[in-house]
Parts: C-alpha cells; sequence; structure tokens
C-alpha cells in the first residue's frame, strides 16, 4: 500500500508490513528519552519530550493495528464524530448534549463539539467510576465479602449495588 493510499481523511492506518514498525517499537520501549531525527542529508535534531511521547503512542497504537489521528486540541467535531470519538451512537450523544453534560455550540443547523470538551466528559466519567469501584470496594470489605464463599459476594455485590444507586439518587 503507497503511502498515499494509507493516509485517508486525516486517518493514517499502520503499514501491512509491521517488521519496521515492530523495530521502532522496540526502540521506544527501550528508551524513554527523547531521541535525535536524522533527515536524510545527515542533520540531526532533538525531539522535545512531547513529541517523543506522541510518537511513543502513535508506535503502540499501530503496532496494536489501530488506525491514528491526529487533530488540534481546538478541532470541533460533528456529533458523529464525536460520537464515535466516545464510541457510544450519534442518539446517546445527542442526549448528553442536549441533557447539558456535555457543551456544544450550533453555528448554523448542526451542533459541534469542542475536542477538549469531549476529553474533560471522558475524564470526568473516569473518575466517576473509579469512585464507584472504589465505594463498592469499601461496602463489600465493610460487609467482610473477602472471607466469604463467591455466591455469597456475589449477592453482598448486588446489595452494595443497589446501597450505591441509592445514594446516586440522593
Amino acid at each position: 500500500m503507497s503511502t498515499d493510499a494509507a493516509v485517508r481523511r486525516d486517518v493514517v492506518f499502520p503499514p501491512q508490513d509491521l517488521q519496521s514498525l515492530g523495530e521502532l517499537a522496540r526502540f521506544v520501549e527501550t528508551y524513554r528519552e527523547p531521541a535525535l531525527l536524522v533527515g536524510p542529508n545527515g542533520e540531526r535534531v532533538l525531539l522535545p519530550p512531547e513529541v517523543y511521547q506522541v510518537l511513543v503512542q502513535v508506535v503502540r497504537a499501530m503496532r496494536g493495528g489501530q488506525a491514528i489521528s491526529l487533530a488540534p486540541a481546538i478541532q470541533r467535531l460533528t456529533t458523529q464524530q464525536a460520537a464515535n470519538f466516545l464510541g457510544i451512537s450519534r442518539p446517546t450523544l445527542v442526549k448528553l448534549l442536549e441533557a447539558g453534560e456535555i457543551p456544544f455550540d450550533r453555528p448554523g443547523r448542526h451542533r459541534r463539539v469542542a475536542l477538549l470538551d469531549l476529553l474533560a466528559y471522558q475524564s470526568s466519567r473516569r473518575s466517576d467510576r473509579k469512585e464507584a469501584l472504589r465505594r463498592l470496594t469499601t461496602d463489600a470489605s465493610e460487609l467482610g465479602l473477602h472471607e466469604r464463599p463467591a455466591e455469597d459476594y456475589e449477592a453482598a455485590l448486588q446489595a452494595a449495588r443497589r446501597k450505591l444507586s441509592g445514594r446516586a439518587r440522593t
């Protein structure tokens, strides 16, 4: 596949031959410090740490067979793009927008969502999930479930979930 064919609509797909990518992956896994970029004429430029971290993330994703798309943080997305980014359906995203969970604007007929707002929402949801897990773990520990058989644990976990959902409603 040619380079032109591998780049479509700001998305870069991993190379079909992953051997050279494997060598690069081993390099970025071995060295934590930024590296030098060497040009075709031998000129060397030190990669800033932030650029090196992006390279590490890109290599890891591509090695896992994932395509890459880079976007500036100020990027504004359509509702379909935003839904794809969050891994949810467009109707679910629209419900979140209309409920005020994620800010958006409407420059014309269509809604637009800032990438920064999606990242903030994603981070908030991650924190909420961690807190819910912490609460469930605390409740399970308070009930002494670590010393009980698995069947008891399952029933007590359901009770802890009911208790947690009652807290969320108040």
